[in-house]
């Protein structure tokens, strides 16, 4: 299957070739092209999602570990190093932070104009780029006006307009969008000479379009296998002259069996006879690396699959993959003998700070300069309104607004998602966790927007981490026990005591999840379940009473469909029985994208906490906490509990007092 071996480590390339000079050293595969022979390099980027600018717009601040116009620097270094060098980009480049909301939803795409991030690809000179699903997201109309912009071919090989042909030759391609391009390169040999080359670059995107964008496709767009497209189209671009073919394939690394629709097909795609090398995405991962471990067909340390080379350049720009390939001339057809794959970073990690490794491309920064000075305005103005404050200041003792507002868009955004799959009809719950609430981070810690106006920056106050959406589908009983392993942030409590210590300092708030949909109590004179690490400590041990759905007690074998994120999804936190094996959905979309979504959808949100959770009343017994003092304010509106300041605590904080006799 395999026409190439794979050559030895960069290092003993740079040693060999130490003794030739410093401009040789330069390019390690050139040392040793002979004549016929010559030094292709392909290199990627991938989940750009419109990062730009090394900044974070919803924390309205730069950020040195992403942006296009950083990686901008290594693709410039690279050229330096040999002219032989195609650029390539693998989807995912349209929508993502604010700067592509504001196109699609401020700004829009009259005739002649080009978005932002197909101006920077002009300035860099790209190649070739295929489609990924985010592509999809603001609509087939919109998504054709960008593309008008590139000064470089779109591929994509199994999408169609309308309905499938009767072969996949026959399917219809988007406009503006081909199955493959075959592009004519001329390529330095190793004895100096010219030799022409036709490299073929065909793309594929995850069928789960079909349904992450259904309101937009569905009736308009078809989709078939990428495996099965791989096989029928690839054989036509060696008809059509191909010389050496490149998969663009947004779509993850699954080493799992092949399965019919399969969303990351990679592995299985690399097996294609006549693909020569892939370049992978939609992980957000990098490869090769330590974030896959070597199995059957992958090797995470050469970056192969199936033998094949393959690379996977993170995510909003932080990397650039690069794969060399050291190919000769045979008779009429050009042969890969060797090949190597590395994800270059543009920033590292020191004492907890991303340290920047290069400086941003001036040419790549003035493109789209006013696009970046109007997005600022953009993410610094009212996208909506909440109707309550956006405070976490109580968000460990009774529920909790900026908790409600996030568990909301949560549960619309999923509740959309479930119809049409065999889980539409099941009662959609949703979990989330107060990520700002004090702790180690001091006393200013907390989220604090006034009831009003809400900006997009205001998002990342109420939204940490750049999670996505999942789904998972469990039991009442695996209801109770999330909310059990929950419960595990509160000490247990002596009845008939008074002022006794709330909260255990070692349970970490984003482990603390709030399950909205459902009501129930926590009964404090209980034992917990699970320790801070969520390791089982009493299986007998209940706190969670009074679990109810619907106004009625839960039923253990009744089925919940619970919205969360990727973290909670993949087994973060060790929560009983939570792990991708009950996972039903696996969102293209960050937790923080569908909330501003949801903000501008429902123009005036209304978070007001509805105590649906509460503690159970323990006789005679009082607890304190602190908080930060920011809380004064809000301490008499929180609902389902009775707080009273009782002086300050250490450290800046404030203290608190709750009387639960009931």
């Amino acid at each position: 299957m395999n026409n190439f071996r794979l050559h030895r480590s960069r290092r003993a390339f740079l040693q060999a070739a130490g003794a030739l000079g410093a401009a040789t050293v330069l390019h390690p595969y050139s040392v040793f092209a002979s004549t016929g022979q010559a030094h292709l390099r392909i290199m990627e980027t991938t989940d750009l999602h419109v990062h730009i600018f090394p900044y974070d717009y919803y924390g309205d601040k730069p950020a040195d570990n992403v942006g296009l116009a950083r990686t901008a620097a290594i693709i410039n270094e690279i050229r330096a190093e040999a002219a032989n060098a195609v650029l390539v980009d693998n989807g995912d480049f349209l929508q993502g932070n604010p700067m592509g909301d504001y196109i699609a939803y401020e700004r829009g795409m009259s005739a002649g104009q080009v978005h932002p991030i197909i101006a920077a690809m002009n300035t860099l000179g790209f190649d070739c780029s295929t489609l990924g699903n985010h592509e999809f997201n603001y609509g087939l109309e919109f998504m054709d006006a960008v593309l008008e912009g590139a000064e470089f071919p779109f591929v994509c090989a199994n999408v169609a307009e309308g309905a499938l042909g009767a072969t996949v030759g026959q399917d219809k391609p988007l406009n503006n969008v081909k199955p493959y391009t075959i592009l004519n390169r001329t390529v330095v040999t190793g004895d100096g000479s010219e030799q022409a080359i036709k490299v073929g670059f065909i793309g594929f995107v995850p069928q789960q379009i079909m349904n992450w964008d259904r309101r937009w496709l569905k009736g308009n767009l078809s989709t078939r296998d990428i495996v099965d497209a791989a096989e029928a189209w690839v054989p036509e671009m060696k008809e059509a002259g191909a010389d050496i073919i490149v998969a663009l394939s947004h779509s993850g690394i699954d080493t799992g069996s092949r399965s019919e629709g399969m969303e990351n097909a990679s592995l299985h795609l690399a097996g294609v006879k006549g693909i020569d090398a892939l370049v992978t995405g939609h992980h957000h991962r990098v490869f090769p690396g330590p974030a896959y471990e070597s199995s059957d067909g992958l090797d995470s340390t050469a970056g192969t699959l199936q033998g094949k080379p393959a690379v996977m350049a993170g995510f909003w720009g932080s990397h650039l993959g690069l794969i060399d390939l050291l190919v000769e001339k045979q008779g009429d057809q050009w042969v890969v003998l060797s090949a190597e794959s590395e994800a270059r970073p543009i920033s590292e990690r020191v004492e907890r700070k991303n340290v920047p490794l290069v400086e941003s491309d001036d040419s790549v920064l003035g493109s789209v300069q006013a696009d970046h000075d109007a997005t600022l305005a953009y993410v610094r103005r009212a996208v909506g309104k909440t109707a309550a404050p956006l405070q976490s200041y109580f968000a460990l003792v009774a529920d909790d607004p900026s908790v409600q507002i996030v568990s909301q868009a949560q549960t619309w955004y999923i509740a959309e998602m479930m119809q049409g799959t065999e889980w539409e009809g099941l009662p959609v719950l949703s979990a989330a966790a107060p990520f700002k609430a004090g702790g180690r981070g001091g006393p200013d810690y907390y989220t604090d927007v006034p009831a009003g106006d809400v900006a997009i920056k205001h998002v990342s106050d109420l939204y940490l981490y750049p999670n996505t959406v999942r789904a998972v589908a469990i039991t009442g009983a695996q209801v109770k026990d999330w909310l059990e392993r929950s419960a595990g942030i509160f000490n247990q409590l002596a009845p008939g005591k008074a002022d006794q210590a709330l909260i255990n300092p070692d349970f970490p708030s984003y482990n603390f999840d709030v399950i909205d949909g459902v009501t129930y109590e926590l009964d404090l004179s209980q034992p917990s379940k699970y320790d801070p690490k969520g390791n089982l400590l009493d299986e007998s041990a209940s706190r969670v009473v009074n679990l109810k759905y619907n106004g009625q007690p839960i039923d253990g074998a009744q089925k919940f469909i619970v919205a969360t994120n990727n973290y909670r999804a993949g087994g973060g936190g060790n929560f009983p029985g939570i792990s991708d094996e009950v996972v039903v959905f696996v969102g293209p979309d960050t937790n923080r994208d569908v909330l501003v979504r949801y903000i501008v959808e429902k123009g005036t949100v209304n978070p007001k906490a509805d105590a649906n959770w509460k503690f159970a009343p323990i006789a005679d017994t009082s607890v304190v906490f602190d908080t930060g003092p920011g809380g004064r304010q809000h301490a008499g509106a929180v609902q389902g509990v009775s707080i009273e300041a009782d002086g300050e605590g250490e450290n800046g904080f404030a203290r608190y007092r709750i009387d639960l006799s009931g």
